[in-house]
């Protein structure tokens, strides 16, 4: 079932003819209406009548989240103050939060895109949508919520916390679709487990989990524990919030990006230059039709592959690899990178071990050094020494063989890694506080 046959299936060159003429009223409206882009375009030399392909998107200059920050609050907007219907901002842990605002036309389109998603990822307006994504000034919330309501379900607006009342709604309740982050599914499944009953005796069906990285182990996992079929979703706060691109049901292979609304590039994160299809790297996106705050060329600092061959579900729209990561998450240990999805996935494949683990990055004289404390499963911990000292051997060898990095392993007793009802912390680098 496609929930927007149009624009779903679309040819590609009608779907580039779409985007084209959208882009060229973007920067015509860009450049007119906000100061900073007028200054970027003039500092190049560039016209808004100069974009004539889409091939002449590479002339225009990225935006960065800093540029957000130092336009804090609304010195990025196109439109005038009252016309923001809406504003949404980032929890500004790593500086001043980045502030987006939405027009009443960008947030029917949000809930539009967002019945998209939950169409493609198989539910229907018979499902009741078991919201467990943040409300308020974080997106994940009210963006789902308004997309279940477009798509007719019904809508739990449970939000994030309070794990234990969550996990006694999904019982009584009965819901079929859960929206959360991957981490989160699983703090639910430990909580259920604690309460006297599994997630399998549930009517759940689909969970649509998003905002951090995860991995294809850390979905088998999820899918074996809660009996469920597990989606990936993309998004972020600054393009327009969760809605971006799904997985579908049928394939579960790479993310349908809405194509009509956004411009995906894939660059390489150090030169900028952009890449073809099938090469990894960083995506970047311009947002087509957003009015109060559209941006162009978006650096995400998420790395992904572009895949622009149709899918059998028969959406001929754009696909993107699961995040692998975020280049401004990788780590360098004695000039290796390594991304915390490469490490999650060598530790998933270890028997006994727990989905729920720790990087933390020293520097001891002169040189970094990793330790990778992981969880192990209660009849694990019980175990004698040795075996647990087999296993820390067994993946201190795979993580060299297959990564090239040298790393501490530390086994650590069941439920002893803080738990978060949001995204979870995986690198705790204590280099930053030498």
């Amino acid at each position: 079932m496609i929930f927007d046959v149009e624009m779903e299936t679309l040819p590609r060159e009608d779907l580039e003819a779409l985007q084209l003429k959208r882009l060229q009223a973007l920067v015509e409206r860009v450049y007119a209406n906000v100061g900073f882009y007028r200054q970027k375009f003039d500092e190049r030399g560039i016209k808004p009548s100069d974009i004539r392909s889409l091939a002449d998107l590479k002339l225009l200059p990225f935006t960065e989240k800093q540029d957000l920050r130092n336009h804090y609050p609304f010195g990025l907007f196109a439109v005038p103050k009252e016309n923001v219907v809406r504003i949404h901002a980032s929890s500004g842990t790593t500086g001043k939060s980045t502030v987006v605002g939405y027009t009443h036309r960008d947030v029917r389109n949000w809930a539009k895109l967002m019945a998209r998603c939950f169409v493609a990822s198989g539910a229907s307006a018979k499902d009741i949508i078991h919201n467990a994504y943040g409300y308020g000034l974080f997106t994940g919330g009210l963006g789902a919520h308004y997309g279940a309501e477009e798509l007719g379900a019904t809508i739990v607006p449970v939000s994030g916390g309070g794990t234990k009342r969550q996990v006694m709604l999904l019982k009584d309740f009965g819901p079929t679709v859960i929206c959360s982050t991957p981490s989160y599914a699983l703090v639910l499944h430990e909580a259920a487990q604690e309460a006297g009953f599994s997630f399998k005796d549930l009517d759940l069906r689909i969970g649509i989990f998003g905002a951090e990285p995860w991995t294809e182990e850390m979905r088998r996992d999820i899918e074996d524990k809660m009996g469920i079929t597990a989606i990936d979703i993309y998004g972020l706060s600054e393009i327009m919030g969760p809605g971006v691109g799904i997985e579908c049901h049928n394939a579960q292979n790479g993310l349908h990006i809405m194509e009509d609304h956004f411009l995906v590039e894939i660059i390489d994160p150090e030169t900028g230059e952009v890449l073809p299809p099938g090469e990894q790297g960083e995506l970047v996106i311009t947002t087509l039709t957003k009015e109060a705050q559209p941006l162009i060329r978006y650096r995400t600092r998420d790395i992904t592959i572009l895949n622009k061959v149709p899918c059998r579900c028969g959406r001929t729209t754009a696909r993107v690899h699961r995040m692998m990561g975020r280049s401004d998450d990788m780590l360098i240990i004695r000039g290796v990178n390594v991304f915390p999805s490469q490490i999650e996935s060598i530790l998933l494949e270890t028997e006994g071990l727990a989905p729920h683990y720790l990087l933390v990055v020293k520097r001891e004289g002169n040189l970094d050094t990793l330790e990778i404390q992981v969880e192990v499963d209660e009849k694990l911990f019980s175990d004698e020494i040795k075996v647990l000292q087999r296993i820390e051997g067994k993946i201190v060898k795979n993580i060299k063989d297959y990564l090239g990095v040298t790393a501490m392993v530390k086994l650590v007793e069941p439920r002893s890694i803080q738990r978060s009802e949001g995204k979870a912390k995986r690198i705790l680098d204590l280099r930053k506080q030498n």
